[in-house]
């Protein structure tokens, strides 16, 4: 299957993303409007996916291998994603906005 990526930098620092990272790397440092679903709670989780009427929804994870996981994943079940190319690596070298969820200067890990 081939999996449709692109670049963090087709994206604007408050676009909703998918993230599918572990909760220690979630808490550490995420996209501001990003939406938190490990990748192992996905089967389970489908019902809380954000909308994607605008277009494809994107997914991340730390460097865009889990998250390859995940676009084939919800696209073997008609949802439209795409991955995010480089994951927070990528979104943190481009210096995009950054959250936390645990009080300290957001970073990926």
């Amino acid at each position: 299957m081939n999996i449709h990526q692109t670049s963090v930098h087709t994206f604007d620092n408050d676009a909703v993303v998918l993230d599918v990272r572990e909760p220690a790397e979630w808490n550490a440092g995420h996209a501001p409007n990003a939406i938190h679903i490990p990748l192992g709670l996905l089967p389970s989780s489908m019902d809380a996916l954000p909308s994607t009427e605008g277009g494809a929804l994107p997914v991340i994870c730390r460097s865009g291998v889990r998250s390859a996981q995940a676009v084939a994943y919800l696209a073997a079940r008609g949802v439209d994603a795409v991955n995010v190319a480089g994951g927070m690596q990528a979104w943190e070298e481009a210096g995009k906005a950054m959250a936390s969820e645990n009080g300290q200067h957001p970073v990926v890990i």
